[in-house]
């Protein structure tokens, strides 16, 4: 969102930041009616980012404080280091940022991912569209993507708002209860990157809008569905094997991860054929009865963790739903993310079941 803009971006659940380009006079006037509100907080590192550019540029040179400081006014030109860059205002919680401009930004940024991420890989990666259902383990997922900049844009998909109980495995705030999980993973990817395009529906996904969510834009180039709802993993598999693209799924127990090449070979079976024998034609019309047999034959009852097969039994009882753990939620962040950037990157990855189980990879000598 450009500056004169500025003043949208106050209802409560905003989540895109606001930019101000001053070296002309029409974003100057705009960036001083914003800077005159008294509540706002100011960050200016904008001489710290300038000498890290420069010495990561150049790592083969030493420079003393002098000589860099010379290399920061040649880079500078005619501009002030006031107006060189953008200012980045975040609505939410009132804080005008001083960054690089975006090319810059995002050379400095993915200077560490060198050559683990190649220059023409990260290129490649900007012009990919990813959708993210359900932003309780999907958050892990969607930050750590962002981190790498594995995207050029992301819609984040969830109509759930923020629970307490939900901070046992959600990297959020006790002020933060009552706002909708995707807004919150919006308002942090813009507070890394602002540069990364990031869409929300705070309704989550819906019949109405299921077709637009995954075409929309050119289309996603991969779907990972993290949503709790049985009838919308059918129906976005559904839907992806009829437009041609990959899905994931990680489960936070023994590091189950799904991958469903439907972009590779859209006759695939979904979930691998584990519910062939089901009558799927009305995913609206699922019994109860038969919505528990098909969880089962989708997880495999037997190959669940042992204490989550416990937990099975407690729904309804002692439990609300089933158990997750931050430290599950977050490896299933990377190992989700890794699988997702070589996908986007064409890799040929293979669909199937796969598991990361630190219980077999590390047993207990007791067991």
């Amino acid at each position: 969102m450009d500056y004169f803009d500025y003043r949208s971006g106050t209802e409560p659940n905003s989540f895109s930041p606001i930019f101000f380009r001053i070296k002309k006079q029409q974003g100057a006037d705009a960036f001083n009616l914003a800077i005159s509100d008294p509540d706002l907080q100011i960050y200016d590192t904008l001489q710290r980012q300038l000498k890290e550019l420069i010495i990561t540029r150049n790592p083969t040179s030493s420079f003393s404080d002098e000589e860099l400081a010379a290399a920061i006014t040649a880079h500078l030109g005619d501009f002030g280091i006031h107006e060189y860059g953008v200012w980045v205002y975040y609505p939410w919680c009132k804080r005008m940022v001083h960054v690089l401009d975006e090319k810059e930004f995002a050379e400095l940024r993915t200077s560490r991912n060198k050559y683990k991420i190649t220059e023409a890989e990260q290129q490649d990666l900007g012009n990919k569209r990813v959708g993210i259902v359900g932003l309780s383990v999907g958050s892990a997922i969607a930050m750590t993507m962002a981190m790498e900049r594995s995207f050029g844009s992301l819609v984040l998909a969830d109509f759930d708002t923020l629970d307490l109980s939900n901070l046992n495995r959600l990297r959020a705030k006790i002020s933060d209860i009552g706002i909708n999980k995707a807004v919150l993973v919006a308002r942090e990817i813009a507070e890394i990157d602002p540069f990364l395009k990031v869409e929300v529906l705070e309704e989550g996904v819906t019949d109405t809008n299921l077709n637009r969510f995954l075409t929309s834009n050119n289309g996603l180039d991969l779907l990972i569905d993290e949503c709790d709802s049985l009838d919308y993993k059918l129906k976005l598999r559904m839907a992806a094997k009829k437009y041609k693209i990959p899905v994931i799924m990680e489960t936070s127990d023994r590091g189950m991860l799904d991958i469903e090449r439907f972009d590779l070979n859209p006759e695939l079976p979904l979930f691998h054929g584990r519910i062939a024998a089901f009558d799927l034609s009305n995913p609206d019309k699922i019994s109860p009865e038969m919505r528990m047999h098909l969880l089962m034959a989708i997880v495999g009852f037997n190959e669940v963790s042992e204490k989550l097969r416990a937990s099975y039994a407690e729904i309804g009882k002692s439990l609300k739903t089933w158990p997750q753990l931050a430290s599950a939620v977050m490896m299933g962040g990377g190992t989700t993310a890794e699988i997702a950037r070589r996908i986007l990157l064409g890799e040929q990855v293979s669909s199937g079941r796969f598991y990361v189980d630190m219980n077999q990879i590390v047993p207990n000598l007791q067991a």
